[in-house]
């Protein structure tokens, strides 16, 4: 008898503990919800990584817009798992941009052998056309 008492005891507060933690989690997240400004980095439940654009509040609920590389998606607030307070935030360019800006002035101006071996293609196919 005494033994049930004790194993009772003993289980009601492992729940306690246990519901309390979890609990206290849920408060955190909220709160760190709460605090979502633009230029936060974030993850959502889907592993949608992106930078927050807008944060609002409307009738229908909070939501969140996030610039994901140039694609606007607009999402609940309960959507995002994680949070990186200000990390989206840059004011230089980034090494891709450069990169692509320089492949575009490349294509841009053709050298004479590009031009001359594409004449040469075109020249084969228009004969292969009228063969």
């Amino acid at each position: 008898m005494m033994g049930g008492i004790l194993m009772l005891i003993v289980f009601g507060g492992v729940m306690y503990f246990m519901t309390s933690k979890q609990k206290k989690q849920v408060k955190e997240h909220q709160e760190k919800l709460n605090s979502i400004q633009p230029g936060d980095k974030v993850v959502t439940i889907g592993g949608l990584h992106g930078v927050v654009a807008d944060a609002k509040t409307s009738e229908t609920g909070k939501t969140v817009l996030l610039d994901c590389e140039g694609i606007f998606l607009e999402f609940e607030r309960s959507a995002i798992k994680t949070i990186v307070p200000g990390a989206g935030l840059t004011t230089e360019e980034s090494p891709v941009e450069a990169e692509v800006t320089e492949v575009s002035e490349i294509i841009e101006t053709p050298t004479e052998e590009v031009v001359t071996e594409v004449e040469n293609v075109i020249e084969a196919s228009q004969d292969e056309t009228k063969a």
